[in-house]
């Protein structure tokens, strides 16, 4: 049977559907997998058959953190050790399996969720590798809904970052439970007391070790495994961990972390804990196994482990602690329904589906990514979207591995899988067999990093369109909008690295060079003073030639629009020639008298005037509106106005007074402060929207990417004299310029 090949190059990531099993190089370079019997490989060893096992032994864990801790080398050398990849992977090389993307390649960081199923024993554990970039913080939550269990990687020299505070936040409030994976201990300066120490301070005093490392620095050769009270160690080269006695100069600091744990999971069990306190009894080995899992999953206790993904020291031991002790599916699969109701995954139930990722394609269409939340889905299946109500067929069912794909015969409840071509579905959406369960989808952060975007090649906009549209199908947290006021394509984003990916995947997927332009600000003009003018329009070529003449008097009109009044008496002026001058009026205004921006807020009244018998017309008067409107402007102080924006700035209260100061700098006004649930200032500002068009990365640099902010324009003001001759001047130029 002949293979069908298809390129999917939305997000980088190149597919092949194929009806056997088959590796294809397409012409991007990038390859994939797939394999119609669930057997097959493109590295070298035997890929296990992937089918959804039983849902208590699946294990969905997201892998979050800031950019550069080592999530992807964790999944990365979890893969490796596990034996489902023949090397460890790495992102700095450009040789990750789960980093494949061009983009991702490129800039050594990940963009896009990716999926590594890995069996382990007879349990499969899906890790969701996420972006620690604040710019793709919108897929990392969306992806982090799919999971029971969130795994923070933490650098043990720099310790909790920025991103892995608001992520953690996130997690607490959607319920997630959390271990936490201390990287790279064999760095220069790395010290495991130090960096429990940050995290205590940070996160609480429920995170506790299971494992702590033997040696630290260049000295790091293995880990302690707490819960067992073995030394394990991974040696190069070989299939499975060494398995030791605790060395005897660690014996110490091994039991008062042994102690420390059965303090914090006693708490599971009322009785155990009454008799634990009291000192009547040790918690035996089974009694602490038996009750790890319940502490995790009722967030009594935070495990910590240790380690060095590069040289894939205390990896093992999380694999095998994610299976024995990590919450299933069914344990602690809760979802919020849109109904203010809750759902657990039930095998059981009806076959049901949340979708938390799509990828759009112009080959194949949309790609969607499922947590199966009830019920087993079977190719073939129909299910209902609902939101919007239609009935769609699950054609293929895969599961992904990086870019590799396997197609597999079933899906159970608790299990993540991706299926192609479902119509006019989005991140978000529920799909069920009777179209009754919906769940709530997490509110994603709202985008606030504007720029103007336009194809290099005026013949490229179409194509630019639709690129942009299918753009915003897949990512949430970018809006595209066209303003008629400035004629612009405006891309509003959650920061730079995001609008400059998109700019590259643009090139790269359809040819289109694009180029970013600023943001032009909706600047206003009106008048503070009342004034007269005459508009007289004469214009004779032989034969019917053109005649106006009308008086016009324009006086403010604050905050009630343009309003037009006609006081002519006596016949002056027939009525049928009074639309045509509002309509020059109007024009006028449109175009602007100082800087070429519209006008507002003026009441225009035509009192006066004369016509000719033949030689009068609609577009004689117009004309003569027009002149007469521009002659009353220049006698009735024209001013410039600029759009005002409201701004809630949320940041540490070490940073508190440089933001404020940063604002004065921008012409604005600090309204009030107040502080949220979180301890941060809330600062309330008043400023130009012209000064905080791009704060986005001006705040990250002066709060070290942890100021957030939320802005809304409200009304106009008017604009100091340096903007106003400013902007007049550029005007100036441009139409002396012919523009």
């Amino acid at each position: 049977m002949l293979p069908l090949t298809i390129c999917d190059t939305l997000g980088g990531t190149r597919f092949l559907f194929a009806f056997m099993s088959v590796l294809v190089r397409l012409d991007c370079g990038s390859r994939l997998m797939l394999h119609s019997n669930g057997v097959g490989h493109a590295t070298g060893k035997l890929v296990v058959n992937m089918a959804a096992p039983a849902t208590e032994h699946v294990r969905n864990i997201v892998l979050v953190g800031q950019d550069g801790a080592g999530k992807t080398s964790l999944a990365e050398a979890m893969l490796h050790v596990s034996g489902r990849t023949p090397r460890m992977g790495t992102t700095h090389d450009g040789k990750s399996y789960l980093d494949y993307d061009d983009e991702e390649i490129r800039r050594k960081f990940t963009i896009g969720t990716s999926i590594a199923p890995i069996p382990y024993k007879d349990y499969k554990i899906n890790l969701l590798d996420t972006s620690g970039h604040p710019d793709f913080i919108g897929d990392t939550l969306a992806t982090m809904q799919a999971a029971e269990m969130a795994l923070f990687v933490v650098d043990a020299v720099a310790g909790p970052q920025v991103m892995t505070t608001k992520l953690w936040r996130e997690a607490e409030d959607m319920r997630l439970s959390r271990a936490v994976f201390i990287n790279h201990i064999d760095r220069e300066n790395a010290d495991f007391d130090t960096a429990m120490a940050l995290l205590h301070a940070r996160f609480g005093s429920r995170l506790g070790p299971v494992t702590i490392p033997i040696g630290v620095d260049a000295d790091f050769k293995g880990v302690i495994d707490i819960i067992r009270m073995k030394a394990r160690y991974f040696d190069p080269g070989s299939d499975a961990e060494r398995i030791e006695d605790i060395p005897a100069d660690y014996v110490e600091t091994a039991q008062a972390a042994r102690d420390k744990l059965c303090d914090l999971v006693a708490e599971a069990d009322d009785e155990l804990m009454m008799k634990y306190l009291d000192g009547e009894e040790q918690l035996t080995q089974e009694e602490l196994e038996q009750l790890l899992d319940k502490a995790i999953a009722q967030e009594l206790f935070i495990p910590v482990f240790v380690g060095s993904t590069i040289i894939e020291q205390g990896i093992q031991g999380v694999m095998e602690d994610i299976a024995t002790y990590f919450p299933h599916p069914r344990h602690h699969g809760r979802f919020r329904l849109a109904n203010g109701e809750e759902t657990f995954v039930d095998e059981t139930g009806e076959p049901a589906a949340f979708i938390f990722k799509t990828v759009s394609d112009p080959f194949v269409g949309r790609l969607s990514f499922l947590k199966v939340i009830s019920g087993v889905l079977e190719p073939g299946m129909e299910l209902i979207n609902a939101r919007t109500g239609k009935k769609d067929r699950l054609g293929h069912l895969y599961v992904m591995m990086g870019k590799e794909s396997v197609d597999v015969k079933s899906a159970k409840a608790g299990d993540i899988i991706v299926v192609p071509k479902l119509t006019d579905t989005r991140a978000g959406d529920t799909m069920s067999k009777s179209g009754d369960v919906a769940i709530d989808p997490l509110p994603l952060p709202v985008p606030q990093y504007p720029v103007a975007i336009e194809a290099a090649n005026k013949k490229d906009e179409d194509k630019l369109g639709t690129f942009l549209a299918r753009a915003v199908e897949n990512d949430p947290t970018l809006r595209v909008s066209r303003s008629e006021e400035t004629h612009q394509t405006i891309i509003t984003a959650m920061g730079e690295a995001q609008i400059e990916t998109l700019i590259a995947r643009l090139k790269e997927q359809t040819g289109v060079e694009a180029k970013l332009i600023p943001v032009r600000i909706p600047y206003r003009e009106t008048i503070r003073k009342t004034a007269e003018a005459q508009g007289r329009h004469k214009k004779q070529t032989g034969g019917a030639g053109q005649f106006g003449d009308c008086w016009l008097r324009i006086e403010p009109n604050p905050g009630a629009g343009y309003e037009f009044v006609d006081e002519i008496v006596g016949g002056k002026i027939p009525r049928g020639y009074l639309p045509a001058i509002d309509k020059g009026v109007q024009d006028a205004m449109r175009e602007g008298f100082l800087a070429g921006y519209p006008m507002e807020d003026i009441k225009c009244a035509v009192y006066d005037g004369s016509y000719h018998s033949v030689d009068s017309n609609e577009m004689a008067f117009k004309t003569a509106a027009r002149i007469g409107f521009r002659a009353a402007c220049e006698k009735a102080d024209p001013i410039l106005l600029e759009p005002m924006a409201n701004l809630d700035v949320t940041v540490g209260e070490e940073y508190a007074g440089a933001v404020m100061g940063d604002i004065s700098t921008r012409r604005g006004r600090i309204v009030g402060t107040d502080s949220n649930d979180a301890g941060e200032t809330v600062i309330m500002v008043r400023v130009p929207y012209a000064e905080v068009v791009t704060y986005t990365k001006d705040l990250r640099a002066i709060t070290r990417g942890s100021g957030s902010y939320s802005i809304e324009l409200e009304g106009y003001e008017p604009a100091p004299a340096d903007v106003t001759k400013k902007l007049v001047e550029a005007y100036q130029a441009a139409r002396a310029a012919g523009n």
